[in-house]
């Protein structure tokens, strides 16, 4: 049994390091609650406005987490760096799970997130170490939300867009930060049709790509309105691998006004050869 499940694990983890494109080939709380219910604030409206307020807000670190769900085995991949919200640029280190089955371990990958393309150093499968890879998202099955190992941090609120039967949980904190606890579904169709233009295309891809349109959610709003949490569930058809992959994803806001400056690559740094499966 612990075989199986080392060798489960040890899959999953060459599954997510070999692409991190995983979708690219297929795939209530008393007289407080009431309070906040009265003042709006644990409306629909208030998730779909929450890219608006982080426009305002500017920018902001970012730290992410990506759960993958397969066979009984779960993996995790985390990522942490910054997000300009009004150029809609980012910039990630996402870090790999550790391989069970005992091999080297994986090497950081710098990501770099753009409206439109995801750009990766030390990407591995033969990619040079000194290249770049740059990947259209709206070509994507699941328009980036996973392929990364980070959901987008402005795409993760655009998302909210689409947000249905939100129900108020109540107050807690972040990190800390006294915040409004909102739970719900996001529909990727209607968040797709209320989606930016830049981002639009890849919100699209991912409405016909995942097993189901309905993303629950979890999410998190400070006094400000800005979203300084929110994790989501998502599903899809693994192509690679008979089955459904169930991936939560977790985005944590903090330090907004924080520097966001993104460089992207020049042409002749981006590698332009066959990438190993």
């Amino acid at each position: 049994m612990v075989a199986q499940q080392q060798e489960r694990a040890a899959a999953l983890v060459a599954f997510v390091a070999a692409g991190l494109m995983v979708c690219g080939t297929g795939c209530s709380g008393g007289g407080a609650a009431a309070q906040d219910a009265r003042t709006g604030s644990g409306t629909v409206g208030t998730l779909r406005e929450a890219v608006s307020v982080l426009e305002r807000a500017g920018s902001a670190k970012a730290s992410t987490s990506m759960e993958m769900a397969t066979g009984g085995t779960r993996v995790t991949i985390r990522g942490r760096g910054v997000y300009d919200f009004r150029k809609q640029t980012g910039r990630l280190k996402v870090v790999l799970p550790q391989d069970p089955a005992g091999a080297a371990e994986h090497r950081p990958i710098t990501e770099l997130l753009t409206p439109g393309a995801l750009f990766m150093k030390n990407r591995g499968a033969g990619v040079p170490a000194d290249k770049w890879v740059r990947v259209a998202t709206a070509g994507l099955t699941d328009g980036n939300l996973v392929t990364g190992g980070a959901t987008d941090p402005y795409a993760a609120a655009e998302l909210l867009r689409g947000a249905r039967s939100v129900t108020y949980v109540g107050r807690t904190e972040v990190a800390g930060i006294p915040v409004r606890h909102h739970r719900g579904t996001a529909d990727l169709e209607a968040a797709a049709r209320g989606a930016s233009a830049a981002q639009r295309p890849a919100l699209t891809a991912a409405a016909k790509g995942f097993a189901t349109t309905a993303v629950p959610f979890d999410a998190y709003v400070d006094d400000q309105g800005r979203l300084r949490k929110v994790r989501y569930r998502f599903s899809f058809v693994n192509g690679q691998r008979k089955g459904t992959v169930a991936v939560a994803s977790t985005l944590l806001l903090y330090d907004f006004g924080a520097p966001a400056v993104v460089r992207l690559p020049e042409p002749s740094d981006i590698y332009a050869g066959k990438i190993a499966e």
